[in-house]
């Protein structure tokens, strides 16, 4: 069945992109003494970097990091201020896969985020689908979800997931 993505580029960009303006990245991205303290049990700094930024984009905008993605630098310099690390350290972050996942499995029993699937799944659809009786536009709709995922700490899903994606019938 052939897909059509239900958001532009510009608004998928608004709602899953890093931040990269000054403001927004110090109003998401100052950590706070607790989340320093669980930072600092990580044992190498391109750990301790890789584990504040996975922390932060669970935070806003709500979404795990791609592997390989490129952080923007003004966020990368920002958040190894704040831990007094080198920004390079960062490149060397989960050499290998296990090191992700482990810090998911970490942040999830730390901060109390959830995964969008099984049972929290279905109640953000059934929320989703009430809230589509008020929604002025696609880009609405998905705003509404992205923040009540914040709101709830799960994870958003991939963009080419659903709900973000419609699924035309075949012809």
């Amino acid at each position: 069945m052939p897909r059509r993505s239900i958001l532009t580029a510009r608004q998928r960009a608004a709602l899953f992109d890093l931040p990269t303006d000054e403001a927004t990245i110090l109003y998401h991205y100052t950590l706070a003494d607790d989340d320093l303290e669980f930072i600092r049990t990580r044992r190498h700094a391109r750990n301790r970097l890789g584990f504040a930024l996975q922390l932060c984009a669970f935070r806003y905008p709500g979404r795990l990091l791609a592997s390989g993605e490129v952080i923007p630098e003004a966020i990368s310099s920002f958040i190894a201020a704040q831990l007094g690390e080198e920004m390079d350290e960062l490149c060397r972050y989960a050499e290998t896969d296990v090191t992700r996942r482990r810090h998911l499995v970490d942040l999830r029993q730390l901060y109390g985020f959830k995964m969008f699937s099984g049972h929290r799944a279905r109640e953000l659809k059934a929320w989703l689908a009430g809230e589509a009786e008020v929604a002025t536009s696609n880009h609405d709709l998905a705003r509404r979800f992205v923040e009540e995922c914040r709101r709830t700490q799960t994870i958003l899903p991939g963009v080419s997931e659903p709900p973000l994606v419609c699924r035309r019938p075949s012809t």
